[in-house]
Formats: structure tokens, C-alpha cells, sequence
């Protein structure tokens, strides 16, 4: 049988999914905010991973402990980081039949419940790429809900950054797991570094995009993560959080001594291409 070898890739490593609030664009600031030495890297929600793999490409050896309460993300992580060839086939053959009849087949696989590891991976990639401005949503039974988006030639097979994710999810240095923010206390030690990206509060009332797991991300998980960062900060982890500029962040970690910056974003997933720019957010940072 003739044995296959792929070059791997030497590219720095790039998000494999879009996801509501990546952090892709905003790397270049967040930059200027991370601290100079840590131990280990926990990113508790984890998202599509621009921080993580930014924090790679600087050091492949980093220790990092990543996490997410959405299972199939964390099943697709764990799929690149394992079995990344046979993702790519699969991959390979949802994009042959998507171009065949886009339609048909993006709701057929948006309706499949998939059973197997890789079948799971490769429909989320191969959803996330194809629907509607890349959104991962799923209603209140679990059921992702987001239509067909409108792309003339979605590039559904990235090969070559998916072999580059794997090669650097590979080190032993790093852990991946699906669980709640909260439980990343019991690890981590004086002087690791935490970077949070939750769901961010609505700033609006149709600006709500925390339904990303089939249960929502709420004003007492906020409190709760304001809790965390305390007992982060007693026990001498330096953390850093991303959130939305409104009133109820900021009420909460105004409490503490810590630092808020207000920075730009854009919003890449609204849906209205015109109200994706001009938005500030907020960092908030204990060092």
C-alpha cells in the first residue's frame, strides 16, 4: 500500500473557524497588553484559538491549558490535533459534494446527527465555513440553526493551515479540554497567565450572540467570572479579559483596582457589513 507523506507546515498557525468575537484583528493590540514572562497559558474560552495559536507562533514549547464548554469545538480541536489526514478527506469530500448543490447539501449535513469523531469535526468545520457569515449558533435543544450563507467559493478544505494547527496542537506542553470557565482555578499557579474571551454582554438588544453553546453565557456567569478574576488575582495569576464595552461590565470589574482599557474593534460577524466598524470594547487586565 502506498504510504502518503505530507510536508508539514511551517506557517504560523491561524483560527480554523470564524467565531463571534475572535480575536484575530485585535492581535496586534492585545500585543501590547500581554505580559512579558509567564508560566503556564490558560484560555478558558477558547473560541477559535487567535490568542493561542499568537501565543504559539511567539513559542511552540509554551504550556498552555486551553478549554471550552462547547464540546463538538473542543472535539474538532482535539480531531486536528490527532487526526488531521483523515479530517482533510472528509473535509475534502463535503466541499466535492457542496459544490455540486450548495443548498441540498449544506442542509442535509446541517440536520445530520453525526456519531463518529471525525464525522462531528468535519460537519462543524464544513458548516462554519458555509453558513451565514460564518455564525455558530444553536437554539435552546442544541440544534445548530444558522441558514446558508451566501459565498460563491467558500474555501472549505484549508489544508495547509490545518496540517500547521496540528503540528503545533501536537506538543505535549499543551492540554485541551471541555469544561466550565470556573474549573481552570484548581490549576493554575502564581505567575500563569489567563486570557478570557467570554460571550460578550449585548450592548443592544439584537446584539446578543451568546448562544454559542445551548446554554446561554448570563449576567450571573459575568459575576461569577468577576469572582474568578479575584480569586485569580489573590493567588498572584496575572489574567487579562476581553468584554463589551457596556454599563454592566463595567460596574462589576470597577470594583477592583484593576486596569480598563477602552480599545477599537470591529464586529466581523454582523450581519449588516455596515455596523461592524467603529465599536470600542473593553480590556481589563490586574498587572
Amino acid at each position: 500500500m502506498k504510504q502518503e507523506y505530507h510536508q508539514i507546515s511551517s506557517s504560523a498557525p491561524r483560527p480554523f473557524v470564524k467565531w463571534a468575537g475572535g480575536k484575530r484583528q485585535l492581535i496586534p493590540i492585545l500585543n501590547q497588553h500581554i505580559p512579558e514572562t509567564f508560566d503556564s497559558f490558560f484560555e478558558p474560552f477558547l473560541g477559535g484559538g487567535a490568542m493561542l495559536f499568537n501565543i504559539l507562533t511567539k513559542n511552540p514549547n509554551q504550556k498552555c491549558q486551553i478549554s471550552d464548554l462547547n464540546s463538538d469545538l473542543i472535539l474538532t480541536y482535539v480531531t486536528i490535533q490527532d487526526k488531521v489526514e483523515e479530517l482533510i478527506s472528509f473535509l475534502k469530500n463535503h466541499s466535492k459534494n457542496y459544490f455540486k448543490n450548495s443548498k441540498s447539501y449544506y442542509y442535509k449535513i446541517r440536520d445530520a446527527e453525526p456519531k463518529s469523531q471525525i464525522e462531528k469535526a468535519s460537519r462543524l468545520i464544513f458548516l462554519n465555513r458555509t453558513c451565514f457569515n460564518g455564525l455558530y449558533r444553536v437554539n435552546s435543544k442544541g440544534k445548530f440553526n444558522v441558514p446558508l450563507g451566501r459565498y460563491t467559493n467558500p474555501n472549505i478544505v484549508n489544508e495547509e493551515n490545518l496540517r500547521s494547527v496540528s503540528h503545533f496542537l501536537k506538543s505535549k506542553k499543551i492540554v485541551i479540554s471541555c469544561r466550565d470557565f470556573s474549573s481552570i482555578l484548581k490549576d493554575a499557579r502564581k505567575g500563569d497567565f489567563v486570557y478570557f474571551d467570554p460571550p460578550y454582554q449585548p450592548v443592544s438588544s439584537t446584539a446578543n450572540f451568546t448562544s454559542y453553546t445551548h446554554r446561554n453565557f448570563t449576567f450571573d456567569d459575568l459575576e461569577r467570572l468577576a469572582g474568578l478574576c479575584q480569586k485569580l488575582d489573590y493567588k498572584g495569576c496575572k489574567f487579562m479579559l476581553s468584554n463589551s464595552n457596556s454599563e454592566e461590565v463595567l460596574e462589576i470589574f470597577s470594583k477592583s483596582n484593576w486596569k480598563i482599557f477602552e480599545i477599537e474593534a470591529n464586529r466581523t460577524i454582523n450581519s449588516d457589513s455596515r455596523k461592524r466598524t467603529g465599536h470600542s470594547e473593553l480590556l481589563i487586565k490586574n498587572y
